[in-house]
């Protein structure tokens, strides 16, 4: 008779928290977002419902599935593993661990009255359940040292390093003293984009939340930031989940300096995987990444869905969001700051 057992693990005990933390460290297939952290980011930052799910076998962890619960006026609701970020969904230890957690969700969808849980995983669908692959994310292996990664770029990469540098830009990397000047090129990279932004309070729960993994690299012009990122590291990877820069600069290549100095940091610190977050197959910032010589890995998402209720499209690309989109553009930043964040908590 097998002794496995699912319940919900509080994110906010610090023993359980760092059970969970101790398995994921160890589970050779984890992302950093399987972190409990990423689900107290949704509890603090967006006061979303947060449902982190373990599968113990004989009081040892056997399985996590972190699941946050959206509920939207406009589209309904649905719980994700996980939103607002590139990855998480299940992992498990075996089969037996993994049909366990997908039981206990089940039950969660039916109990919440949600449409359908969303699972982000890495890789090709695994489940046999319904399932996007939209998107892929783009990883580079890094070498031992910088001058190896420099010889290998290509030679119109290092000439569009080179030519910021020669234009008076300058790169600095620092903590949350360095979160202003992010987020003001952030919300007006969003707002150029015809995306609602986040509240900078996501962004400082992020930094507060994992401080040892969390950094901000930024471009200056002067005294003015002109492009910056926020990085994060989890094992072995250093991974840039969100960088902007903005438009009146792209002539001198800020973005260019600001990935290199990254992907030197990255290299000089022992990290072997450069991941570049993900993107649409073809889409320009796909052919951003490719050229620095990152490799595709696809993205599905597979989804657990209620009786009769059809896959998710909350897709801001989506036709149906296309007049949203161009009127959102025209907005001027201070609007879309204070309006976007109520938005966007419910398009994970």
């Amino acid at each position: 008779m097998s002794d496995m057992e699912v319940r919900g693990v509080d994110p906010n005990a610090p023993q359980e928290a760092a059970l969970w933390d101790a398995y994921v460290a160890a589970h050779a297939e984890s992302t950093g977002y399987h972190r409990m952290g990423w689900t107290r980011v949704a509890q603090r930052a967006f006061g979303h419902a947060a449902y982190p799910l373990a599968a113990f076998d004989g009081g040892r962890i056997a399985g996590v599935l972190p699941l946050v619960h959206i509920r939207s006026r406009l589209f309904g609701r649905f719980l994700v593993s996980l939103p607002f970020v590139n990855y998480g969904g299940l992992l498990a230890d075996s089969a037996e661990a993994a049909q366990a957690l997908i039981d206990e969700a089940e039950g969660l969808l039916r109990r919440t009255g949600a449409g359908s849980i969303e699972l982000r995983h890495v890789g090709p669908p695994r489940l046999g359940l319904s399932a996007k692959s939209h998107k892929v994310t783009m990883l580079l292996d890094l070498p031992d040292d910088p001058d190896t990664l420099w010889r290998g770029l290509r030679d119109k990469v290092r000439n569009q390093v080179r030519k910021a540098g020669k234009s008076g830009l300058t790169v600095e990397q620092g903590g949350a003293g360095l979160l202003g000047p992010f987020y003001d090129v952030f919300a007006v990279n969003m707002r150029d984009l015809g995306t609602p932004v986040y509240s900078r309070r996501f962004f400082e729960t992020i930094m507060d939340e994992f401080p040892g993994a969390t950094r901000i690299v930024a471009v200056r012009d002067g005294d003015d930031v002109v492009a910056a990122a926020l990085c994060y590291t989890h094992g072995n990877t250093f991974e840039v989940p969100w960088a902007s820069s903005l438009r009146t600069h792209r002539d001198r290549c800020p973005n260019n300096l600001m990935y290199w100095h990254c992907m030197e940091t990255a290299c000089r610190e022992g990290f072997t995987v450069f991941d570049f977050g993900r993107s649409s197959r073809d889409s320009g910032p796909w052919r951003f990444k490719a050229q620095w010589g990152a490799r595709e890995v696809p993205l599905s998402w597979e989804y657990l869905l209620a009786d009769g209720a059809p896959l998710p499209d909350l897709n801001p690309s989506s036709a149906r969001f296309s007049l949203a989109v161009r009127v959102w553009r025209h907005l001027p930043v201070a609007l879309t700051r204070f309006i976007g964040p109520h938005i966007v908590r419910s398009i994970p």
